[in-house]
């Protein structure tokens, strides 16, 4: 089988290897070297080629064979996690200049990559922003989450979702592009629990709302009667023996706030009894809390992207999250915040696409004392 278009598609694809390191273990982000360090020591473990490799698997299953030509990066930059997928017609471009990786590796490879059809990215806002700064809007990308932080709206939904928007690409040889915001924040305000995105600029991504999420949306003043009502809500549901597990964001604070127990707004905590019995937890913590006793999971969707899992909350891992069982899953949202998502569903990515699987479906969402919302929950 050819291409229907009788043109191959170029693609690059380069990856931060290092995006993400900092979630499952609470440290909130990646950047900075001494972070990575960290990271590691706490035993953090490299997922962003495997994700980026997920992709590359879906554009292989989709794509017309002898349809694409895919420029990578070096080693775990792009061409190792493509030879895991199985990809054949691999031109490896650029060079690493250390043996670990560097912000400026990617934004002198994803230069060279400037005359590729689609530029995919592995990482998170910080990867976007040196994408950015290399290519600017010269050339149509498309990012792979794979950071802790990805505010930006130029993310597809998941790893596999970037692969079908490729393979799109593959087999019209067409791309119908729009202009979305790349943010970052500063991380070690952000570990501070202050929030304060900066708009760096707009890259060129492919118009498929489906597949990829919208920028994050804040939330707007005058919430905070229907948050303390949500909390009312959950904190008269609370079973004394149970251990809660309270993901970040103020809809969930409030809960926290309602009990008298402080909360670590980007952060995760555990309470048991009206007790805080941890703070700014990473997911070896929850999964040694789990383990102990019944748990529950009190979450709230990223506004205006609807991420339950997966966006800023890593720690709840795909373990934590299949021993709590998803009986024990309270998403709490105002109604403001599920009509940010203009009629999207809500979404999971966990990591571990079966647990993602095992999540989906329709689930009641809190959004306000005695007031619940039925919303459809996708993988």
């Amino acid at each position: 089988m050819t291409s229907p278009t009788g043109r191959v598609v170029r693609i690059g694809l380069v990856v931060n290897p290092i995006a993400g390191l900092g979630g499952r273990v609470g440290l909130k982000g990646t950047d900075g070297a001494e972070v990575v360090v960290r990271a590691l020591a706490l035993g953090a473990i490299p997922a962003a080629g495997a994700r980026a490799a997920r992709t590359l698997e879906r554009l292989r299953a989709d794509a017309p064979e002898g349809s694409i030509e895919l420029l990578v990066a070096p080693g775990p930059m792009g061409e190792e996690p493509a030879r895991a997928a199985g990809s054949t017609r691999v031109q490896v471009v650029g060079r690493v200049s250390h043996e670990r990786t560097t912000a400026e590796d990617t934004r002198r490879i994803a230069r060279v990559m400037a005359d590729v059809d689609l530029l995919l990215f592995a990482g998170g806002d910080g990867t976007a922003a040196d994408v950015l700064e290399a290519v600017g809007g010269s050339v149509p990308a498309l990012g792979i989450p794979a950071g802790v932080k990805i505010h930006s709206g130029v993310f597809a939904v998941s790893p596999e979702a970037a692969g079908r928007v490729a393979a799109r690409v593959a087999r019209s040889a067409r791309l119908d592009v729009v202009e979305a915001e790349v943010l970052d924040l500063d991380e070690d305000a952000y570990r501070r629990g202050e929030i304060a995105p900066r708009l760096l600029g707009y890259l060129r991504v492919p118009r498929e709302r489906r597949l990829v999420q919208s920028r994050k949306a804040p939330s707007p003043a005058g919430e905070r009667v229907v948050t303390e009502a949500i909390a009312a809500d959950v904190v008269e549901r609370m079973e004394p023996g149970r251990s809660y597990v309270l993901g970040p964001g103020t809809t969930v604070r409030a809960v926290a706030e309602r009990l008298g127990v402080p909360k670590t707004l980007v952060g995760v905590d555990v309470v048991r009894g009206g007790v805080l019995v941890a703070a700014d937890a990473s997911e070896r913590d929850l999964l040694a809390i789990v383990e102990e006793g019944p748990a529950a999971i009190v979450v709230t969707p990223i506004g205006g992207q609807g991420f339950v899992f997966g966006r800023g909350n890593q720690q709840i891992g795909p373990g934590v999250v299949s021993r709590v069982g998803r009986g024990h899953l309270l998403v709490l949202a105002t109604p403001w915040k599920l009509a940010s998502l203009g009629g999207a569903p809500l979404r999971v990515d966990t990591g571990d696409p079966e647990v993602d699987a095992g999540l989906a479906g329709h689930l009641q969402v809190i959004t306000g004392y005695g007031e619940r919302a039925v919303c459809r929950l996708e993988a």
